[in-house]
């Protein structure tokens, strides 16, 4: 099968949705520095997403902006005691949406780290967006000194809460391990790297490159586990098992140790079945009760894609044999 997708005339690639998050600070304000032309007559803006934690150095001030992004938050009427981040989110959608809008960007790059031994991550909310699956394929084959993951959140509602669902196809990028509230110099190099190919291949789409088909593997979250509590206090009992902490993607079995408790006790994984962690002891998923993330792996086949001409989208099923 071999789909044609209309070309990507806006790209924005966002950094400091978290404001601690360093890697894509800095990145953002290089980019703001030299402008934004990919070629191929596609545009490049730099945004600074969350400025004010930015300044400060946290991840956010009043709320996780990254989770402001459903049409529940961005569609009711401002009121002047709300959050900052909500205030900043509405912002970004009337810059770079409206979100599900044709006047939306046509890409969004939201660049993120993480304290969790990651590697370079693809992370989007559709295993069937053809565009960030090409992108992410061209990644895996680009960057040979660190590994490159296609992480999938599969919402039951479809409404994604992230900044990148603000354009037609948007995914955030995703590096570690570095801790919050500092840069490390190789992890910023992986991820400017990581861009400069993103832009490289919309440039390639635009410019009507075709890429070819064929499986990936994707990761999808199917649950998460969170720390041992103490039922009174609700405090954390337990530290990850140090011979699970930082084996990001390394396969599961039940019975394999998890947790360590502070005071020595061993606790298994209590699962049915092998699953693969991630986002392991990740420092700011303390306040959200998740201790890690479980995904299945599976393959997914991508079809030929490339850039239509006359602006329609569609599935050209035996477009091979007409040419």
């Amino acid at each position: 099968m071999e789909v044609r997708l209309p070309r990507l005339s806006r790209v924005a690639v966002c950094g400091g949705t978290h404001g601690n998050e360093l890697s894509g600070v800095f990145l953002v304000r290089e980019l703001l520095k030299t402008g934004g032309e990919a070629g191929a007559g596609t545009s490049v803006q730099a945004v600074l997403s969350n400025p004010r934690a930015t300044q400060l150095c946290c991840r956010y001030i009043d709320t996780d902006l990254n989770r402001c992004f459903t049409r529940a938050t961005l569609d009711v009427p401002a009121f002047d005691t709300e959050s900052y981040e909500v205030t900043r989110a509405r912002e970004l959608d009337a810059q770079l949406g409206p979100k599900g809008s044709p006047h939306a960007y046509d890409l969004i790059c939201d660049l993120h780290n993480s304290t969790s031994n990651m590697g370079l991550c693809v992370i989007g909310f559709s295993d069937c967006d053809w565009i960030c699956l090409h992108v992410f394929r061209y990644l895996q084959r680009q960057m040979s000194d660190i590994p490159v993951r296609y992480i999938h959140f599969d919402l039951p509602d479809k409404d994604s809460f992230s900044l990148d669902s603000v354009g037609k196809h948007g995914f955030a990028l995703e590096i570690g391990p570095q801790p919050h509230g500092v840069v490390r110099s190789n992890i910023y190099t992986s991820m400017k790297d990581g861009v400069r190919h993103v832009l490289d291949w919309v440039r390639l789409f635009n410019s009507g490159s075709v890429f070819e088909g064929g499986p990936v593997d994707v990761f999808t979250a199917v649950g998460h586990l969170d720390y041992p509590r103490d039922c009174e206090t609700r405090q954390i009992t337990a530290a990850i098992h140090p011979r699970l902490q930082d084996q990001d993607f390394c396969l599961l079995h039940p019975n394999e140790s998890v947790f360590q408790t502070f005071s020595g006790q061993v606790l298994p994984y209590e699962g049915s079945e092998p699953l693969y962690p991630f986002f392991i002891n990740e420092g700011a998923y303390y306040e959200k009760g998740v201790a890690l993330y479980l995904a299945r792996k599976r393959s997914v086949t991508l079809p030929k894609l490339r850039v239509c001409k006359d602006g329609r989208a569609g599935d050209l099923m035996s477009e091979e044999k007409e040419e």
